[in-house]
């Protein structure tokens, strides 16, 4: 099973022509099937004797890829989707082929070394000190996760006194708050966001203010803002919400999985103004940054705090424990890693900062131009003007079914790929685009079915 034989060398042309056919052409949306239907194409795929190389990747090409949608088509425009770069997919063959461990400095310093080189980048969009520095973990989920139990290690060391720890965050933060929250057997106090739908310093500084007088021996240790709201795109008040983080000794941190991507957008840039002011952020490469999944990049203004919280002790990690070593499993929630970064980085690095600002402006430049076309659209309402690259809108006159009726019809006919959502209680339409393949002809195409 583990030598390089003839039918491994077969396997691999043709895996690699395979490949390259995906990356040079636009795929097809596909779609799901049903337990039942995979089945019956598919059959016991795992037996005794086995299926060998070529019959095992023919069924993976001929059902099971196709009965998954592609995230990277143009029109796929539903939650947040993913457009890796060319050079991204390609490295991300390298990655699983070298066999590399990104856990720690010792075996994999060269991969730790240009992921961090990839970190400062973001480091340096933020304006953080050149001090920090984190780690390409699975996800926004575990990003924020791991931040929010660094922030409270923390507070635990200063406020030791505290029965009871809360995060404050918007009402319209992401749903992995509340999870996070729930995991680490924590309150979450909900602020409700201003006029404007995002959150505001005042308005947070009294929520906070009157939480503490109102529940003795409890301690709101961090606040979270978002850059970018998944469903709208909405960014908090970042610099406000940090300035009163640091009057009442609260940890600052920024849920910029999907929208903190548009920091090298300098059309855009003043947007994110505060952000320098963070304890933490994070950012999906995967989202809008042109990564394949799974990649959240986690950075911390003051990595040590990070450190002490989560490094694993053990006889057999004495080893690693050298102060003048960058050790990646100690700055999140996980020991064993890949080394998820090296597809972006290598992307990166190949392309130049420039080109990722010129493809980021091209996604915005979409998003306007779609919102444009909906305000005079007959049947169509614009619901704001998007200050990124989420688009949301409404039909007028249809009900949730209807919307589920055309989302449905829109994927069945290979048309498209766009869910319905909902905002204040109502069902709503959005684009997200974040695709650099995705044109306003692919637009108009699904506006002419509305």
């Amino acid at each position: 099973m583990h030598e390089f034989t003839p039918e491994v060398e077969a396997l691999a042309q043709e895996v690699l022509e395979y490949s390259l056919m995906r990356l040079k052409t636009d795929p097809p949306l596909d779609g799901p099937k049903t337990p039942e239907e995979l089945f019956e194409l598919a059959g016991n795929t795992i037996t005794p004797a086995g299926l060998g190389g070529h019959d095992a990747f023919a069924l993976f090409k001929d059902v099971l890829a196709l009965a998954c949608i592609s995230t990277d088509h143009p029109r796929y425009l539903a939650f947040i989707p993913s457009a890796p770069s060319e050079y991204a997919n390609l490295f991300d063959l390298v990655v699983g082929a070298s066999a590399l461990y990104g856990g720690s400095w010792l075996e994999g310093a060269g991969a730790v070394f240009a992921e961090n080189q990839a970190l400062r980048w973001i480091s340096d969009l933020a304006g953080l000190p050149q001090s920090a520095g984190g780690v390409f973990v699975q996800g926004g989920t575990n990003g924020n996760l791991s931040a929010l139990v660094a922030a409270r290690y923390h507070a635990r060391k200063k406020y030791p006194e505290v029965t009871r720890w809360v995060v404050a965050a918007s009402a319209e933060a992401h749903s992995s708050i509340a999870s996070a929250a729930a995991i680490m057997d924590i309150e979450l106090l909900l602020i409700e966001a201003g006029a404007d739908e995002a959150l505001h310093g005042e308005m947070s500084a009294s929520a906070i203010d009157a939480y503490h007088a109102s529940h003795p021996g409890h301690r709101i240790f961090a606040i979270v803002a978002t850059a970018g709201t998944t469903n709208l795109g909405i960014i908090d008040h970042l610099d406000e919400i940090g300035a009163i983080a640091k009057a009442r000794d609260i940890w600052f941190h920024v849920d910029g999985a999907y929208g903190l991507a548009a920091l090298c957008a300098p059309s855009v840039r003043p947007l994110f103004n505060g952000i320098e002011l963070a304890d933490s952020l994070i950012v999906d490469p995967h989202k809008w940054l042109f990564a394949p999944f799974d990649a959240c990049a986690l950075i911390y203004r003051n990595p040590e705090l990070a450190k002490a919280a989560h490094t694993q002790k053990a006889s057999y990690l004495d080893t690693l424990e050298d102060e003048n070593e960058w050790n990646p499993s100690d700055y999140a929630i996980h020991l064993t890693r890949r080394a998820r970064g090296l597809p972006f980085w290598f992307s990166l690095a190949a392309h130049g900062t420039n080109e990722y600002s010129a493809a980021m402006e091209e996604t915005l430049a979409v998003a306007k131009k779609t919102a444009e076309i909906i305000r005079t659209h007959p049947h169509l309402t614009l619901l704001r003007d998007p200050k990124l690259s989420v688009v949301a809108f409404t039909r007028n006159g249809w009900t949730m079914a209807d919307y589920t009726r055309w989302s449905d019809q829109l994927l069945a006919d290979q048309i498209g790929f766009v869910t319905p959502s909902s905002h204040h209680g109502q069902p709503i339409l959005r684009f997200a685009i974040v695709n650099p393949w995705t044109k306003i002809e692919d637009i108009q195409a699904i506006l002419a079915t509305l």
